[in-house]
């Protein structure tokens, strides 16, 4: 009995070591290193009150709401939010957590939040800068443009993969093409500043369909892809992403103002427009654009 208890714990151990062997941490951790990440760029519409039911903020709210969720976006750049909608935003959406500040400083003006899921990104560094011949002025002003126009970034880790990115997001100008252009210009050059080692995703409402001049400055000279166009596979191509609340069509494929880029060792698995609604509501005035994307 005694022999054969020995033999029972040898094999055991046998079996243990083996097991570390071919199911390591290392392994583990290598089986998520495709970890696929649901990217969302959405543009809220800002708090007005000229916008008529049923597309006032206290109306939509729950719709935008409805639409993250489903869609299951994992980390979100969004635009035009004032710090009001910011908030509603964060407490409709528990699991999520925000960075971002107003346009004109402090919590004044629109955001360019930047919405993740606290449970998978761990947030590692984070900054502002501003479209203009001075990006390190809060709130200034260049290029033609009436309103300040900024950019808001961070460097997450993710958990789940353990990989290091950094997420990038804008809002260019709506009335000034040179504003456009350089904007396009000084985010190429200072996302050159970065980790080049790093996969970056840009997102943004940048008033230019994907024919423009910003949008083959921010290719050709950022050495950016866009999602869409990248994609394995493309979800409702032939629209547009402005809507006005009233066009089905987005405006058509031409005017596709919202983008997702990327840059370095990024897959761009899926990309949508997402064109939900609900009873007839758009959740905003822009469709939302969603690329699911692994490291």
């Amino acid at each position: 009995m005694k022999n054969l208890l020995q033999k029972f714990f040898v094999l055991s151990s046998l079996f243990v070591i083996l097991g570390s062997l071919f199911f390591s941490p290392v392994n583990a951790l290598a089986a998520e290193k495709n970890a696929k990440i649901n990217v969302m760029t959405f543009n809220l519409r800002y708090l007005n009150d000229s916008d008529a039911s049923p597309h006032t903020w206290e109306e939509r709210r729950s719709t935008v709401r409805q639409v993250i969720r489903k869609e299951q976006a994992d980390i979100i750049g969004t635009q035009e939010a004032v710090y009001q909608q910011v908030k509603d935003v964060a407490n409709d959406l528990p699991n999520y957590k925000w960075i971002g500040q107003g346009r004109e400083g402090g919590n004044e003006g629109e955001f360019m939040s930047i919405f993740y899921n606290e449970n998978r990104f761990t947030p590692l560094e984070y900054d502002h800068f501003w479209l203009s011949d001075t990006p390190d002025v809060v709130g200034s002003i260049s290029w033609g443009n009436t309103i300040p126009r900024m950019v808001t970034w961070v460097k997450f880790l993710d958990t789940k993969s353990n990989e290091e990115f950094y997420f990038v997001n804008t809002h260019f100008d709506h009335m000034s093409e040179k504003a456009r252009e350089k904007s396009a210009e000084l985010i190429s050059e200072r996302v050159k500043e970065f980790d080049q080692d790093l996969p970056i995703l840009l997102t943004g409402d940048f008033n230019a369909g994907p024919d423009s001049v910003p949008h083959d400055i921010l290719l050709n000279e950022g050495g950016f892809v866009d999602t869409f166009t990248a994609a394995g596979k493309t979800i409702n191509k032939e629209l547009g992403t402005f809507n006005g609340y009233d066009d089905p069509t987005g405006g058509g494929a031409d005017n596709r103002i919202d983008w997702i880029l990327s840059k370095g060792n990024v897959t761009i698995d899926t990309s949508e427009i997402v064109n939900y609604r609900k009873n007839g509501q758009y959740p905003s005035d822009h469709f939302p654009v969603l690329s699911e994307v692994t490291f």
